[in-house]
């Protein structure tokens, strides 16, 4: 394990990562469910990814990046809907949001699953199996880009629970919708027209 290695991918991913789609799906599922459900469901879709680009190494680069466009569009899409359509109700200040229907394991597994999919073929997983290929030390390429992508989604969830203290959650929504919608139409442009 190379320390060095280690943080040359950390500094790369994490500049590539800040301003990528799953930064914003951090930020708002931090200013709308418990933090560290949120984190942990993210991180280990990160730890997946990882893994995954140090595995397929340069084969990544092959999906058909159409397919994945066209999801990410569709799930960018639906989670605009889904803060569009959502009941508004009174919270104390300063309360984080937790629904009595969402615990631990489907607030979790929401994170996960979003950014699972919403990383596939992304360019941080393609610059993680790129460094990997280049320094022959996927341990190393695997902590620093795995920390990189954690850190990132940490500052963001911060970040969304610090906003909330300052800003009515009501404009914080419509203004992750309108972008999450400008993001699908990008999303499903890139799917169309290749």
């Amino acid at each position: 394990m190379s320390i060095t290695v280690a943080a040359i991918t950390f500094g790369i991913i994490f500049l590539a990562e800040l301003p990528d789609k799953t930064a914003l799906a951090s930020l708002v599922l931090g200013t709308r469910y418990r933090a560290s459900y949120v984190f942990t469901g993210i991180a280990a879709a990160f730890a997946v990814q990882a893994a995954l680009a140090i595995a397929a190494g340069s084969l990544l680069a092959l999906l058909p990046h159409r397919w994945v466009e066209a999801v990410v569009g569709l799930l960018f899409l639906g989670g605009a809907a889904m803060l569009l359509l959502q009941k508004d109700e009174e919270e104390e200040e300063g309360a984080v949001k937790t629904p009595k229907s969402t615990g631990f394991w489907r607030v979790a597994g929401t994170g996960f699953v979003m950014v699972l999919i919403a990383e596939f073929g992304d360019l941080t997983q393609i610059a993680t199996a790129n460094l990997a290929a280049k320094y022959s030390d996927p341990l190393s390429v695997f902590l620093g880009s795995w920390l990189a992508l954690c850190a990132v989604a940490g500052i963001a969830i911060v970040g969304g629970q610090k906003l909330m203290k300052h800003v009515p959650l009501r404009v914080i929504t419509k203004v992750a919708a309108a972008v999450m919608a400008v993001m699908a139409v990008v999303s499903l442009f890139g799917a169309i027209a290749g």
